[in-house]
């Protein structure tokens, strides 16, 4: 066998990495209804009555609560539409998202 027949050639790694995952948060206030958060929730986050329930009362109790992890552009969408949905129903519920 020569020199060329025993090259083996490996795929060159591109060093690409998956994109980054972002969490959705809500974080308390003492002016929006719990009712709202729990429909925001179900609405825009496909939780159930229960799993909502939950969501809510940790925001209540510690300030702020996950309610999913996306990738950053629809992380981005949810916290517009939630802001959005917030103001038109006149609460200032905050919707925001950290890079995890």
């Amino acid at each position: 066998m020569t020199a060329a027949q025993k090259t083996v050639i490996e795929p060159k790694k591109l060093g690409l990495k998956p994109p980054g995952m972002f969490k959705v948060l809500l974080l308390n206030d003492d002016f929006t209804p719990m009712e709202f958060v729990v429909m925001v929730l179900v609405r825009y986050f496909s939780k159930n009555k229960e799993q909502a329930t939950q969501v809510m009362l940790r925001v209540h109790r510690e300030g702020q609560a996950v309610c999913g992890i996306y990738p950053k552009d629809v992380a981005e969408t949810k916290v517009e539409q939630v802001t959005a949905f917030s103001r038109q129903n006149e609460h200032p519920l905050r919707c925001v998202m950290e890079e995890m």
